[in-house]
Order: structure tokens, then sequence, then C-alpha cells
């Protein structure tokens, strides 16, 4: 049985790669670090199908060195441990350590994680980790600390094409049918920028096709793939693609459409843990403080998830999602800390005013620290006016009230009492 298309057109060379000009182009960082023959652990952070994988393999075949792969999913603690030792043993003092790749690293718990930190601190292997999730939220810190993030990007238009083209002249079976490429609008957008869903929609049209000649039409394209609607989303690499419609859903206030879209991850195999989070995100983002226990029960759905597990834990989310869905909307604090982020990079380190400094010593107290602040709660209603902003930035305001729902102009009306004309609005 032949190999699919997409591991016959895999690139075994940094010069077959395509894409990923940043990391790999001439002069980049990767390239550059790969060209040097030695390299540093690092995790490769990107959405599926653009090449994290093969950039893992084109590294080892170059500096010919040891390749170990592990996969989160069927990898435990013993596995991770058993590779380490065999690197330890096979490693000579002249040669580069070996690779360890791990895929989807994100899955791997925080003991199995745990496990690689002495190997890649000591040098006994260099780990290469591939995930789809941010790794800030999905590895530990420690080991994070020990690696490098590239970020790699989807596929451009121009990416897409030029593989396409690739495989329909040097692919061993296709370059022996006559393909045509008359329109491609179809196949890139369906693609969505990942490499191994292009070319499974290809080799999907032309096996479907009759005769030896095939000309690719935005029409054919679309009809075969109703015909199959998973060809071209194999255990849920749509995930991307859904869960934007899932959450706009949300945001739009449809709990019918929330609904539809979950329903669509829960039967692509969809990791319930990854709805769960973004249903914690989007309580925070965009129903915010429109209604706060919004929070509150994106929590308790993850909490139960956990707990309760597959398929009842169906149950939870989906009540999560209508409620969130239902819910006034408010994305004061998401741009508030947009705002406050900003404001920090265009104005550095601002000194913290003497009077709100911590005076736990007798030298600090003398300096001034901590004199002249106003403790609130020894003035009426618990509020005080004076200054927490940098003195440079006092007059900087970064939270705006969304005076829709009841709920936030309650609060705003809270700080116009307090504060008066700082907090009014225009």
């Amino acid at each position: 049985m032949s190999q699919p298309l997409a591991e016959r057109m895999r690139p075994r060379t940094l010069d077959e790669y395509i894409g990923q000009r940043h990391l790999v182009g001439e002069g980049a960082v990767l390239r550059k670090m790969i060209e040097s023959g030695r390299i540093t652990s690092f995790i490769l952070w990107g959405p599926p199908g653009v090449g994290k994988t093969t950039l893992a393999q084109i590294i080892a075949n170059r500096l010919e060195t040891p390749f170990y792969t592990l996969s989160a999913v069927t990898s435990g603690v013993k596995d991770v441990r058993d590779v380490i030792e065999k690197a330890s043993k096979g490693r000579f003092f002249n040669e580069n350590s070996p690779i360890l790749f791990i895929d989807e690293i994100h899955r791997f718990s925080k003991s199995q994680q745990d496990s690689l930190l002495g190997a890649v601190e000591r040098g006994v292997v260099t780990l290469i980790g591939a995930t789809t999730e941010n790794p800030s939220f999905e590895v530990i810190r420690p080991l994070l600390s020990r690696c490098q993030l590239y970020v790699l990007k989807s596929l451009e238009k121009d990416d897409l094409l030029q593989l396409l083209n690739r495989a329909i002249t040097e692919d061993v079976f296709l370059k022996e049918r006559k393909i045509t490429l008359k329109e491609t609008g179809a196949i890139l957008r369906y693609s969505g920028g990942d490499a191994r869903k292009l070319l499974n929609i290809l080799e999907l049209v032309v096996d479907s096709a009759n005769g030896n000649e095939v000309e690719i039409t935005d029409e054919l394209v679309v009809s075969r793939l109703q015909q199959n609607p998973l060809a071209y989303d194999k255990d849920g690499e749509m995930h991307y693609d859904i869960i934007s419609a899932f959450i706009k859903s949300i945001r739009g206030s449809d709990p019918d459409a929330a609904l539809y879209w979950m329903a669509r991850m829960i039967e692509g195999g969809e990791d319930p843990q990854f709805i769960a989070r973004r249903l914690v995100i989007s309580a925070a983002e965009d129903i915010g403080l429109a209604n706060p226990n919004a929070l509150l029960l994106a929590n308790a759905a993850f909490d139960a998830v956990m707990k309760i597990g597959w398929p009842e834990g169906r149950i939870p989310l989906a009540e999560c999602a209508v409620y969130l869905a239902t819910s006034p909307k408010s994305n004061s604090a998401y741009m508030g800390i947009g705002s406050a982020l900003q404001l920090v990079k265009q104005t550095g380190n601002q000194p913290v005013p003497l009077h709100l400094r911590n005076a736990p010593t007798q030298l600090m107290a003398d300096l001034g620290y901590s004199d002249g602040y106003k403790y609130a709660h020894d003035y009426p209603g618990h509020f005080v006016s004076q200054q927490f902003m940098p003195d440079a930035l006092k007059n900087e305001r970064l939270w705006h009230a969304q005076r829709h729902t009841p709920s936030e102009e309650k609060l705003y009306q809270r700080m116009v009492q307090c504060w008066g004309k700082r907090f009014e609005e225009e």
C-alpha cells in the first residue's frame, strides 16, 4: 500500500521546505543555528500542517544525530525515561546531543514534563517540542525557560500554490497523470493554510476523477468534499475554524449556533479541555463585567468536565455555552488591559510614587517610602482620593465602562461618585 501524498511530499532538506521564511529563510535564526551544526532545545508553536514535525526531522538529518520521537498522546513517564537512558548511553563526548522530538507536547502532564527537565538541562538530549496550543499555558515554566520558542504561521497563498505545483509535477504517481490547475480558490480556501490538508484534498480529487486527465476546478473540489466531508478534516484538524465559529457565535449572542459548533467539535473528537478553556476565555473577554457570574460558571464547567469526564461532561459545557451566549456582553476589561500593556510598552518602567512604596525597614521609611499614603478603610465609604498612577501618567485613563448593562453601569456610577470628573465619559 502506497504512502499518502502528504507523506510522499514531505521535504527532506531545508531547500525543499516551503514556508516559515522568518525562521528558515536565508539569514533567519533557525537556519543559522542549523548551519552552525549546533542547536539548542526549542519548542515549535503553530497550527496543524505547517511543518513542525518535518522541520524537526530535517534538522536531525542535517546534523546526522540520533533522533527519538515520542507522542504525548501515547507516551508516559516511563517512555520518557527509557528514551533519555538510551540517549545518554549512545552519546559520545564530541557528538551533538541526540534529538528528542515530542509531538503535541501540550498534552504531556506536569510529571511527564518534569521528567524531561534534568536531561534537557544537562544536555543529555536536545528537546524539540511541537504544539498547537499556547506554550505559556500548557508547558511548565521550568521547561519553557530552558527552551527557545519559535512561532510557525499558516502557509500563505504563494506557499500553497508552490506546494500544489510541486505535487503534480514531482510526485511519483501524480506526475503520471495529466493534471491541470484551472481554478485554485476552493482548494486553497478549504486547506486553511494547512499543507497536509491541501495535499489530502488534492489526492482525494485526483483519485476520484475518471481517466488520466484531471482538470481541477472550484466546482469539482466542492463537490468531492461534500461527498466526503471528513476527507479534509481527519481527527478534527479543522478545530481552528470551528472554535472560531463557536466563540464568535457566543460573542454574537446566538445560543443555537454555539450549540451547533460545540456539537461539531464533540463529533470531531475535540479535546473537552480545549472547549472548556475557550469558554473560560470567552467569559472573561466577551461577557466580562456585564455579567461577572459568567466567569464563575465557566470555571465551574471546566472543573465539572475534569471531575466527571466524557460523555457526561458535554452537559455542563453546553449549559455554560448557552449561558455565555445569552448573557449581556462587555469587553471593557479586555480592552483595558490591552491599553495598559500598550502604555507600558510606550512609557517603560515608570517609578512607583513614594507614598505607594512598601517600607519594611527604617531606612526606607527615612527615605520617604509610604509617607503620605492614605489607608482607604480609615475614611468614609472606605475611599479617599489620592494618586495611584506614576507621576508621568497620572492623567491617563485605561478602563472605559461600557454602560449598556446594569452591572457595568453600577460600577461606572460608583467610579464617578468616587473620582468625579476623572471618570465622567464625554
